[in-house]
């Protein structure tokens, strides 16, 4: 068990390398990844059913207990990240395709792997489990009403249709493994330390799959495309950041609001994508790029923030201890 805690914490540590490895591999062999492409749904339900596993009650109670950065961090999120897609949509003049597949990025819920990125960067962890799970629990509702009004101008967007997809993609499985950690609790706990493993070979996969199933796609399209998500992540970072400043909150709430409202569960509406925009197979590119750059980015985000000591500055409010890097 010693060594899958080990190696457990090496995948959480370097899942960036991980998955940019396997992106490299499917990019470059996609005849040996593009199978994958039939399994994206069920991948994204094995990690969701993993997170399932160790939400607990606690998880939760900071919202009643701490409501302000966790509201203003999952409002900031789903208003600067859809708005940011609709003007780079604009403003790049993007086909149709396109401008959707960038808007469904930016109204999917935070990604799983920013409660590690959060973690990495000495940032508010708690803080960013409860966003993502909020953000995700809200997810039915949101995500497919913000599509509908900014990207239907684009393309035709089935609501009641996306909102049962995402039910089924997140919301059960979550919920299944929410059940069975209760039901079996010695069990998952024994069994804790490989959930991490699990869920990073799960994205690595999924990023590997996205990647072979686009690959003349993301090679044909140029560099508008990396243009297009790169802008649109690293502005939800810093917006992100800002806002917490904005607000006064302490250095490691910023932290997790930044890496929570830039870092989208990309790969969530590329199987959105594949399922309700199946005609137009470039709305489901913007997902595919995303998948790989918020990982990269968040990383690197995540790596610049681990080295810097947190200092408590005069009004900063939340967490008493200070943390060095």
């Amino acid at each position: 068990m010693n060594l899958v805690n080990q190696i457990s914490t090496l995948a959480n540590k370097y899942f960036s390398v991980i998955s940019i490895l396997f992106a490299i591999a499917a990019f470059s062999w996609p005849e040996q990844f593009v199978w994958l492409g039939s399994y994206i749904t069920t991948l994204l339900m094995i990690v969701m059913f993993g997170v399932g596993m160790t939400l607990k009650p606690v998880d939760f109670k900071m919202v009643l207990t701490n409501p302000k950065p966790i509201v203003v961090g999952v409002l900031a999120q789903f208003t600067i990240m859809p708005l940011l897609a609709l003007g780079i949509a604009i403003l790049l003049n993007l086909p149709p395709e396109l401008a959707a597949g960038i808007i469904l990025v930016g109204c999917v819920p935070g990604g799983t792997s920013s409660n590690v990125m959060v973690y990495l960067a000495k940032g508010n962890t708690a803080l960013s489990i409860a966003m993502t799970s909020l953000s995700t629990m809200l997810a039915p509702i949101l995500t497919p009403t913000l599509l509908y009004f900014l990207a239907g101008q684009w393309m035709p967007v089935d609501p009641m249709g996306m909102f049962v997809s995402i039910i089924k993609v997140i919301i059960l499985p979550i919920a299944l493994g929410f059940v069975i950690q209760k039901i079996l609790p010695d069990i998952i706990e024994k069994g804790g330390a490989v959930l991490p493993l699990i869920s990073v070979i799960a994205i690595a996969l999924v990023c590997a799959a996205v990647v072979s199933g686009n690959r003349d796609n993301i090679a044909s399209s140029g560099m508008i495309i990396f243009v297009s998500v790169l802008l649109h992540n690293i502005s939800g970072l810093f917006l992100g950041y800002l806002v917490g400043i904005l607000m006064k909150l302490d250095t490691e709430t910023r932290r997790a609001i930044s890496i929570e409202v830039g870092i989208q569960n990309a790969g969530l509406g590329v199987s959105l994508a594949k399922t309700h925009f199946a005609a137009s197979p470039l709305t489901a590119l913007p997902g595919a790029v995303a998948v790989t750059l918020h990982v990269i980015n968040g990383s690197i985000l995540a790596s610049y923030w681990s080295r810097k000591e947190i200092d408590k500055k005069e009004g900063d409010v939340g967490r008493e201890t200070k943390v060095t890097g």
